[in-house]
């Protein structure tokens, strides 16, 4: 398989966007646990996408492949998700669980975040047709290649553990875990810039 090129999103790939980020989180544990109805979890992920990562087409730091097989959302320093629709989401469409942890594991997320200047990536995913064949890689390549050029710190958290080695692959070290009560654990990562050689 040819590697395709990441493209930046636009207004008009937002759709694009978030139908492979559905595709790529559908046996995500954590967004399991807030939606485990696969019919609330169609519904409603849209939503908490646009929440979460959509303002990633504002500052142009949408990325995906022109097949939409991948994308990820990045947010620029000191640009955050829209926590307040998060939670009211959670709180008319989520699992009862979700409903009473959800907002103190947000709480717990946001007390991770680094202090310094960073790029935050809420979502990066690929359709599970096309996972294992290199795409992942390449859409985080190709964000922090600039991170490491402007020397941005760089910081995520991993939703999934078996994630987490692909994401120390890349130069991100683990924080810690979230986790509360029934909640699956979330681990934040953080990745220090690089300097070229």
């Amino acid at each position: 398989m040819t590697m395709p090129i990441v493209k930046t999103g636009i207004e008009s790939d937002e759709a694009g966007v978030i139908d492979v980020l559905k595709l790529a989180f559908v046996a995500d544990p954590a967004t399991r646990w807030v939606w485990p109805d696969p019919q609330k979890y169609l519904s409603h992920f849209s939503s908490f996408i646009k929440a979460f990562g959509g303002k990633a087409f504002a500052y142009n730091s949408a990325y995906y492949f022109e097949n939409y097989s991948g994308a990820a959302l990045w947010l620029p320093p000191n640009v955050y998700p829209d926590v307040d629709p998060l939670i009211a989401l959670l709180q008319s469409s989520g699992s009862e669980d979700a409903k009473k942890d959800g907002p103190k594991v947000f709480e717990k997320m946001s007390s991770y975040h680094p202090t310094e200047p960073h790029w935050y990536l809420p979502l990066l995913g690929v359709d599970p047709v096309y996972q294992g064949k290199g795409l992942g890689s390449a859409l985080m390549q190709h964000a922090i290649v600039a991170c490491d050029l402007d020397n941005n710190f760089a910081y995520l958290e991993s939703s999934n553990p078996k994630n987490i080695p692909f994401y120390e692959h890349h130069g991100f070290e683990l924080l810690g875990k979230i986790q509360i009560n029934t909640s699956p654990p979330i681990f934040p990562m953080l990745r220090k810039p690089r300097k070229s050689l």
